[in-house]
């Protein structure tokens, strides 16, 4: 299934972009605990994705990490399936095997 539409792939870089500043702000900009809360709260939505949509949301975040300029937001984008628990494997780990 081809995405043709382009609010998917706004709608997932903003999600991703909302956890990597929860994640990035100090204790003086978001509380902590708040913070935790949120980036668990998206994890949790995530990954009770049906399998078709969770294939498609991993697709979508493929695809913006390939195409992103900053290296940093690149990097997010690539880690991002498995700081969520969408993938057992993290980005670079696919020689390992796991039973």
């Amino acid at each position: 299934m081809t995405d043709t539409d382009p609010l998917v792939p706004v709608l997932a870089g903003l999600v991703v972009d909302v956890v990597r500043f929860l994640d990035s702000c100090e204790d003086d900009e978001v509380d902590p605990d708040s913070a935790v809360k949120m980036m668990e709260s998206v994890g949790w939505v995530l990954t009770r994705l049906p399998q078709d949509q969770r294939d498609r949301f991993l697709k979508v975040l493929a695809d913006l990490a390939e195409a992103e300029q900053d290296p940093g937001r690149r990097e997010f984008l690539q880690g991002f399936p498995f700081a969520c628990g969408l993938v057992e494997e993290e980005p670079g780990d696919s020689g390992r095997t796991e039973s």
